[in-house]
């Protein structure tokens, strides 16, 4: 890895809350990310399952984590599970945890080879009555592919049928979703490496400039300044490909004229930043580009002054969607006569903000939480409203994070330049220094 570790105390103190929650006579099972094949004998690089570092901090494969706080041995309460390596492994992979290793990442004092796994089951198992499975209870994610958990699920239940079955999903996401103190530093890391990436890209964006080669300026920051890569797929959009709301080829030219639409953010310690900023690729946005940019700035600056403990995500869309049919009116794209006969459940502002305007975000880009409960302190939300207008080859979308606090909302992007005249202002200074 990269990162510098982060305090075991936040992994013992994730731990303690999440075997609290457990019923009693529990055990629950947590499982590290497959290997996922490539092509021919190659495999993707490994990304720890989130669950798993939120849990104990390690960041390997063949990994195991079993919680029973109710085990009549304490040897068994709280186990790590480790692929031992070898002289093999070390010579063609690299360097695995020691146990002494694990236990300072972790704060887990029980550690044991993974080889061991199968033959302390049994022991387990025997004295405890409820099993927890860490099945993928994302409600944005859809695969056919099984994977390492819901292998190990079926594995298990076939093994012991007569054990009652219960869902880590629910408990993950209402512990994942507020965030504790310690990770507010990666994420504020993640945020600040984004940073620099973007101000690379102002001196670098102009005409003729391939989306390619933006991509390859923000990866060289990203990568300098210790972080895994990108946290998501980068979006560098130019012209009308700003309009494609997942648009990922990132392969044509900027022209002159055009405004770039560049969705990236950088993943430091596995924590994910999340940033939009929209550009003009000649340095200079015209009257047009500047009003729909202006637009949705407001929209954006209001939207986060309303992300505050005690509102509900449904009810803020609604809210902002309000906003968002007033900029559309004022650049004339809706008619307000039409605006108040539509229906409320298909509103016509929908045809140029297509997209929700907040998620919430931490270990991962698309991170889990309940959308439909009250927002609370601790939480990360993405603030990204934004206008598309096919018509005129040109999208427009500004982005920032966000931490919920009880004093109001805490903007973890404010130092990124926002403003259009700074936007500006930044590509002519780099121009006149280049």
């Amino acid at each position: 890895m990269k990162y510098t570790p982060i305090n075991q105390r936040l992994y013992i103190d994730n731990r303690k809350r999440f075997a609290a929650s457990l019923k009693p006579g529990s055990i629950a099972f947590f499982n590290s990310n497959d290997e996922m094949p490539r092509n021919g004998d190659q495999n993707f690089p490994f990304r720890q399952h989130s669950d798993m570092l939120w849990m104990s901090g390690i960041d390997q494969e063949q990994t195991i984590l079993v919680i029973c706080p109710n085990h009549p041995l304490p040897e068994y309460r709280e186990v790590l599970f480790l692929r031992k390596t070898n002289e093999h492994i070390a010579v063609w992979e690299g360097h695995k945890y020691t146990k002494d290793e694990a236990r300072a990442a972790s704060g887990i004092q029980h550690v044991y080879w993974v080889d061991e796994f199968n033959a302390m089951l049994p022991v387990m198992m025997h004295h405890s009555q409820t099993v927890y499975l860490n099945l993928n209870e994302n409600d944005r994610f859809v695969t056919e592919v099984p994977y390492r958990e819901q292998r190990f699920a079926e594995t298990l239940k076939n093994k012991y049928p007569n054990h009652q079955y219960e869902r880590c999903g629910p408990i993950m996401a209402s512990m994942r979703s507020i965030k504790h103190e310690l990770e507010i530093e990666p994420l504020q890391i993640a945020c600040d490496i984004t940073d620099n990436a973007f101000r690379r890209v102002l001196g670098f964006v102009k005409p003729g400039v391939t989306e390619y080669e933006v991509e390859a300026e923000i990866t060289h920051e990203f990568i300098r300044n210790r972080a895994n890569g990108h946290a998501y797929t980068p979006i560098i959009a130019s012209g009308s490909s700003a309009c494609v709301l997942h648009y990922i080829d990132n392969n044509k030219p900027m022209n002159d004229g055009e405004v770039a639409l560049l969705d990236f953010g950088a993943d430091y310690a596995n924590y994910a930043a999340d940033l939009t900023r929209s550009i003009p690729v000649n340095g200079k946005f015209t009257k047009r580009q500047r009003d729909v940019y202006d637009a949705v700035l407001r929209v954006m600056k209001a939207a986060t002054k309303m992300l505050v403990v005690g509102n509900v995500i449904p009810k803020y869309h609604e809210e902002v969607g309000k906003l968002m049919e007033e900029e559309l009116i004022r650049l004339g794209l809706l008619k307000a006569d039409e605006v108040k006969k539509q229906d409320p459940k298909q509103p016509l502002y929908k045809k140029y903000f297509m997209h929700g305007t907040s998620h919430f975000l931490g270990l991962d880009v698309h991170d889990i939480g309940n959308r439909y409960e009250p927002m609370k302190a601790g939480n990360v939300f993405t603030c990204e409203p934004g206008i598309y207008i096919p018509e005129e080859s040109l999208g427009i979308r500004i982005e920032n994070d966000i931490l919920i606090t009880e004093k109001g909302p805490v903007d973890l992007m404010a130092k990124i330049p926002l403003e259009a005249e700074e936007i500006e202002e930044l590509m002519a200074k780099s121009r006149v220094t280049a």
